[in-house]
């Protein structure tokens, strides 16, 4: 991006964990527009495809290094990229006097918004007018939303190129007398552009500013997950196999439908949320319908229905319709639309069929995503693939601990530090764990850190089992105590002889334990059961609930010292009577 000497350039890539870059389809000035239906027709809707932009990144910053690389321009990218939204900052190092890299404006081309912030040096750098005119290029040709910064400069002395920009000119003038038509395609794009909706930062607070900038360009680019990038930990990769999964680039004219599967709290809802925010831009209508199983617990599937035609068809008026009438309106109405309709939590089978959603009867080119925690919902519905959400590896889980207990991936030396092995090993990879604890140990000194930990291992924090225990309170009677069964006495033992033992019981383990594995509550690897250390302890502590200091009253007892306490407690009770 614009700097004295290309030779400062040295291309910074985006984390792993950041968004992907979306641009405004070029039939429109707005992400979010609704056009009219594609024709029906195989080729007149090839053609719709095809105008289809499948872009990189979400921002493109064009500035002038000398000026603004280690001061304003650094913030602006680092508070953009905390906000997950991917900000292509160049740094490439180039030998000075070489041209600007087809590589970059490339990227100026795959961006969705340009900010070009305008210095003092900036007409100066023949680099940052070549990326400028690129910019205007991209605005003329693509409808690219293009934002200026006036960082020390008036900014009328920029539209009618005076002052230290008039001298910057007349260099330009004098070097490029054979070729004036280049100065003269600078002059015009750095008018247009500076007339550009922007702001002008001379003598304001600086963070102020940045953050004015950021949601602006949050509510241009449409993102519905505005968490902080610490929540994005390693979710790049997945989001980038999902694509592959759904077809999306080149852009599939089937209809796909992807179940995003895994246990609570294992992040699969940020991870449908960051593929929507990715990839919504490319269809005519989309919505986000989140924990479609509070939905109907607060009222029905019309609720669930109407907030559907409200988002992807802006209807408002709906009130008047019946059930019927509502389904009608879903079938009739998104069968001549491509849309993205992702539904969050599902957790009944009977919440799809009610929906009356046919996935078979939406626009070509259509996508829907479920997530759930019961594997045989998105079975039994027919969904195209299935992604099962796996535990965070042993780096994203630190980095995602550090983001969270220090606020920084590189905290300085502490010991606190000392403890981060043993939490990480008690989370075992649950992003919902790890974010609770970091969140929770923050700003806290080793001795609290110490004493956290070893409540930790008697009382698991409770906003971490409420969400766990969603999982177990959905399951029936006999699954249930299969569950605490394993919890308490199978881990690691063998599935036949475990089968042999609940059958005995009447538990009817062949259906029992299929449903355990279903809904993520348990895993059968070598023929041995296995658990998530919090779903043993959820199961442990469910048993010792209402009689926590008294093992004679539970319904199981598998420490030595829990059993002798309950023999001697029933010994008591004999003796006296």
């Amino acid at each position: 991006m614009g700097s004295k000497d290309p030779s400062e350039k040295a291309r910074v890539w985006r984390p792993k964990f950041k968004f992907k870059a979306l641009l405004c389809c070029p039939r429109s000035s707005s992400a979010t527009a609704t056009p009219p239906p594609p024709p029906q027709d195989s080729a007149c809707s090839s053609t719709h495809q095809s105008n289809r932009r499948v872009y990189k990144h979400d921002v493109f910053l064009s500035f002038r290094g000398t000026d603004t690389r280690n001061n304003f321009t650094d913030h602006l990218y680092h508070n953009l990229i905390r906000e997950g939204v991917l900000a292509f900052k160049d740094n490439e190092r180039l030998q000075k006097g070489e041209p600007i890299s087809a590589q970059l404006l490339q990227a100026i081309r795959d961006s969705r918004v340009s900010i070009i912030v305008f210095s003092r040096d900036y007409a100066a750098s023949t680099w940052c007018l070549d990326e400028m005119a690129t910019i205007a290029q991209c605005k003329k040709e693509f409808g690219q939303t293009v934002f200026s910064v006036f960082y020390d400069v008036d900014p009328s002395d920029v539209r009618k190129q005076r002052g230290v920009y008039e001298d910057a000119f007349l260099l330009h003038t004098e070097r490029f007398q054979q070729d004036l038509g280049k100065v003269e395609r600078w002059k015009r794009a750095m008018t247009d552009l500076a007339n550009s909706a922007g702001w002008d930062v001379r003598d304001k607070p600086e963070f102020t500013e940045i953050d004015k900038m950021i949601q602006k360009v949050i509510k241009k680019l449409d993102h519905r997950f505005s968490g902080s990038a610490d929540d994005l930990v390693g979710i790049q990769p997945c989001v980038k196999e999902l694509e592959q999964v759904l077809k999306i680039n080149p852009k599939d004219e089937d209809v796909r439908v992807l179940g995003i599967w895994g246990m609570g709290g294992i992040g699969k809802t940020t991870l449908a949320s960051v593929l929507y925010d990715k990839i919504s831009y490319m269809f005519d209508a989309h919505c986000f319908i989140e924990d479609v199983h509070r939905s109907y617990r607060d009222g029905s599937a019309i609720a669930v229905q109407r907030q559907i035609l409200r988002r992807t068809l802006d209807e408002q008026d709906l009130g008047k319709y019946s059930p019927s009438e509502i389904a009608g309106i879903i079938r009739n109405r998104l069968s001549s639309k491509e849309v993205l309709i992702v539904l969050d939590n599902v957790n009944e089978m009977e919440q799809l069929e009610q929906l009356a959603i046919n996935p078979k009867l939406l626009g070509r080119g259509s996508r829907m995503i479920i997530t759930t925690r019961d594997e045989h919902i998105l079975k039994s519905y027919g969904v195209d693939a299935i992604h099962k959400v796996s535990l965070l590896n042993s780096h994203d889980a630190s980095d995602l601990f550090l983001r969270k207990a220090f606020k920084s991936d590189r905290p300085s030396s502490s010991t606190c530090m000392e403890l981060t092995p043993s939490i990480l090993e008690y989370a075992q990879g649950l992003p919902l764990a790890i974010k609770v604890v970091g969140s929770f140990l923050y700003n806290r000194n080793a001795s609290q850190w110490r004493d956290y930990f070893e409540r930790l291992k008697k009382h698991p924090d409770k906003k971490v089992t409420d969400v766990l225990q969603i999982s177990f309170d959905t399951l029936q009677k006999e699954d249930k105590e299969i569950f605490l069964h394993i919890a308490c006495f199978f881990i690691g033992q063998r599935e036949e002889y475990v089968k042999r033992i609940l059958d005995v019981c009447g538990l009817h383990p062949h259906i029992g334990i299929q449903v355990l594995k279903e809904r993520s509550l348990i895993t059968i690897k070598n023929q041995e059961f296995h658990m998530h250390d919090m779903f043993q302890e959820l199961g442990k502590k469910l048993v010792r609930e209402r009689y926590p200091e008294e093992p004679a009253l539970w319904s199981r007892v598998w420490l030595y010292s829990d059993f002798e306490s309950a023999l001697m407690s029933a010994e008591t009770v004999i003796f006296s009577n």
